[in-house]
């Protein structure tokens, strides 16, 4: 019931071996994301799941890098001093509030279109967001390196997940921390995520997820592992649809869910 999009502000140059640093851009997905562009702000809109999503979301990232990092989550500006990348950040949903605890926030972005919106809401909204067309094999080509890496309604989008999570592993810190967040592929996800979601609420476009591109949590620890990454807590993202919230949990991961990961020992 989640989505994604890469976005961002400003294209920076590509690097001369493009087509190498691009292994894990889709070009349906970037297609298909680019074609809801300007709807990314509209709570009522086809991101309407995402935005009621969006606090859960914020909660754990704030919590789990203030965790990481020994900071207070209470205080005014908990992430300060901290450069984080949002990679795949689609309209700046999660930028935003990033931006607002403190964080030095990059957004980057595969979908071009999208970085028009982002950038503009950014400026209504009186932040100083940092957002580039680019992809994540393209900025650890570059050699940036970022203390936090949001990875957020991506991985299952991506079309080389070993070449997606290898430039993460790059672009991250050695003593910094990833967040993901994905959707399992069990039954109930193909019930709620795309029958229910897309063919009979019609809250998603049809075609927004593939069921088979979802991950079962041991095959994102195993994927992450082969990458350099270990992953350290998993929670499920749980959906009540009586109050029409969401909530975190210990034990229940059959739809979405979220994880926290390191670099381990030989990375």
């Amino acid at each position: 019931m989640q989505l994604f999009v890469f976005l961002s502000k400003e294209a920076k140059m590509a690097p001369e071996n493009t087509q190498s640093t691009a292994k894990s851009v889709n070009p349906d997905e970037i297609a298909h994301f680019s074609s809801m562009a300007d709807t990314w702000w509209d709570p009522n809109g086809p991101f309407k799941p995402l935005h009621k999503l969006n606090p859960t979301r914020i909660a754990f990232v704030r919590d789990q890098i203030c965790a990481h990092f020994k900071r207070d989550p209470n205080d005014e500006k908990p992430l300060a001093g901290l450069r984080i990348l949002d990679i795949g950040c689609g309209g700046g949903l999660l930028c935003e509030p990033i931006a607002r605890l403190g964080a030095e926030i990059i957004g980057a972005d595969a979908a071009e279109k999208n970085i028009k919106t982002a950038g503009v809401h950014a400026e209504q909204m009186g932040l100083n967001i940092d957002y580039r067309h680019i992809t994540a094999e393209e900025l650890a080509y570059q050699g940036e390196k970022f203390d936090v890496i949001l990875n957020m309604e991506v991985i299952e989008h991506v079309a080389d997940i070993a070449s997606f999570l290898d430039a993460c592993h790059k672009l991250l810190n050695k003593d910094g921390c990833m967040t993901l967040s994905t959707l399992n592929r069990t039954m109930k996800s193909w019930v709620m995520a795309i029958a229910g979601a897309e063919y009979i609420l019609r809250w998603l476009p049809v075609g927004t997820h593939d069921w088979q591109k979802f991950l079962k949590p041991s095959e994102l620890c195993e994927h992450a592992k082969i990458s350099g990454f270990d992953i350290n807590i998993i929670q499920g993202m749980v959906y009540n649809p009586l109050g029409g919230t969401w909530s975190l949990s210990n034990n229940d991961f059959s739809v979405n869910y979220v994880a926290l990961a390191v670099k381990n020992n030989e990375g």
